[in-house]
């Protein structure tokens, strides 16, 4: 009997002193995720989708090429004015292309597809993580909420119980958040993804 109340009594203090930690760590992911919406806002104010632009610029690249003229065709994927994803992968796959290094072209999709998910990864992060936090923000102050119903002790419970509750919102508001610019930026992405790869087909990287 003994040996249970230690343990339990180990528990209950490895618990309640991760409080302290979870709530700064909230805190902190509540700063970063209006960090990220500043983000958000930004980059969602340089965007613009100029399809006939994309669709010219890559028309005439794919002409050059047939007439061996690379640098020509370089030049007319600098002339792709998308968003600034599609557009810095045009103007550094143009820089390949008058090298004639057309498979580091197909390399390069690669990496800014890598680089779209390291993006995607910062919101999903927090959209995961906030609303766990939340809850073990709600949790660890029910022990001693416990303890003062138990004893009488209005104060003490009320202040455990204020401290449960504005975890459990803090935790949702930072997981809201992460997960609304989570969704809309994996529709951004897939679409810029979606006009990288007609570059490449339009130079028939990879056959």
């Amino acid at each position: 009997m003994d040996i249970t109340s230690s343990l339990f009594a180990i528990l209950y203090t490895f618990s309640s002193s991760l409080l302290y930690p979870v709530v700064i760590i909230l805190l902190l992911l509540v700063l970063f995720s209006l960090i990220l919406i500043g983000e958000f806002l930004s980059e969602y104010a340089k965007r613009s989708r100029d399809v006939s632009n994309l669709e010219n610029c890559c028309l005439e690249a794919r002409n050059k090429l047939t007439d061996k003229s690379l640098g020509t065709a370089a030049e007319a994927l600098r002339s792709i004015s998308q968003n600034f994803m599609v557009t810095n992968f045009a103007m550094e796959a143009a820089a390949h292309l008058e090298k004639n290094m057309i498979p580091a072209i197909e390399w390069l999709s690669q990496e800014y597809e890598i680089r779209m998910a390291k993006r995607l990864e910062q919101t999903r992060i927090v959209a995961t993580i906030a609303p766990m936090l939340g809850l073990m923000g709600t949790l660890i102050p029910l022990g001693p909420a416990l303890i003062g119903l138990s004893e009488g002790d209005i104060v003490q419970l009320a202040n455990n119980l204020m401290i449960a509750f504005a975890t459990t919102v803090v935790g949702l508001f930072a997981g809201t958040i992460g997960y609304v610019l989570t969704q809309v930026r994996k529709r951004w992405y897939w679409q810029d993804m979606a006009d990288i790869n007609y570059i490449l087909d339009t130079l028939e990287v990879g056959e």
